[in-house]
């Protein structure tokens, strides 16, 4: 059986990139944090990917920059320029994900900022054929409206890129397909998928509709939801992911903390962490922790 662990690293010019509330308890863009200490710890990322990828004896391709990309981002943006670069990135590996799948019986897909800090194989840890192996954000989300509008009251910013937003997104698409709008969020910042879920997922079926779909909601001056939660609304893969798993019936299985343990607010690593998901983008503190504990 063959098996291929992947990632992207695409640094985003400057003048093309989406100004996002700031990280907890900071006052920089998330955007530009995020391109700064990508860049200065691009060799180290890579290495840790590589080095994991050696020692369970994977294969590891890292996509980045290229003139296939350049491609790919020339065409999506002549069909939907209302999406931004950062969600086309986002869409990208998700057509990278179908790719190494005509190849490859198993991936594992890895954010550039997923740091894999063990030798413990993920495709020993997770067997595929019993779902896609991906981290359910159900603890992060508002599902409540007039929970959220008081948020708003208290100046409280919100942001298209959270579970909250892709939710609610993901809701009112399944709502107007005439579905059920209960719906999971997931982060696709790790995924585990075989070649059979990839098909049964069909994440790129009808694309062209569904972002027809996505702009009707986000443009509907008669909508059934609220100003504050439509304002929420946006384009993202994330909330088309879940779409597709509600749509197509595609079992999943949720990632545990070990295999996916979120570095947010707070810089903490419990020691069990087999792969830590950097979104504070602190990664120094992750190095640091890793050399202090000899691993």
């Amino acid at each position: 059986m063959t098996k291929i662990i992947y990632s992207l690293y695409i640094d985003i010019p400057s003048n093309e990139l989406d100004m996002c509330i700031p990280y907890y308890g900071e006052t920089e863009s998330k955007s530009i944090k995020t391109k700064r200490e990508m860049k200065i710890y691009y060799d180290w990322l890579k290495h840790m990917h590589v080095q994991y990828a050696k020692s369970i004896g994977v294969n590891y391709i890292l996509f980045e920059h290229d003139d296939k990309f350049k491609k790919y981002k020339e065409w999506f943006t002549s069909k939907y320029p209302m999406i931004t670069s950062y969600n086309i990135v986002n869409f990208y590996k998700i057509h990278l994900m179908y790719e190494l799948a005509k190849q490859y019986d198993e991936i594992l897909y890895l954010d550039f900022d997923a740091v894999p800090l063990t030798r413990n194989s993920f495709f020993e840890s997770w067997d595929l054929n019993k779902g896609i192996a991906i981290l359910t954000n159900k603890s992060h989300i508002d599902t409540t409206l007039h929970k959220i509008k008081r948020k708003e009251a208290e100046n409280y910013v919100g942001s298209v890129r959270s579970p909250t937003a892709k939710y609610w997104n993901c809701r009112a698409m399944l709502i107007e397909s005439n579905r059920s709008g209960v719906n999971d969020v997931f982060n696709t910042g790790i995924i585990g998928i075989n070649r059979d879920h990839v098909n049964k997922l069909n994440y790129w079926e009808n694309f062209d509709t569904l972002m027809d779909l996505m702009t009707e909601i986000i443009e509907d001056n008669y909508s059934m939801f609220p100003n504050h939660i439509q304002k929420l609304f946006g384009y993202d893969n994330e909330t088309l992911w879940s779409y597709k798993v509600k749509i197509n019936n595609v079992v999943t299985q949720f990632l545990t903390s070990d295999w996916h343990h979120f570095m947010d607010r707070w810089n903490y690593i419990p020691s069990e962490t087999n792969i830590v998901h950097v979104i504070n983008k602190n990664f120094e503190h992750v190095k640091n922790w890793y050399e202090k504990n000899n691993l």
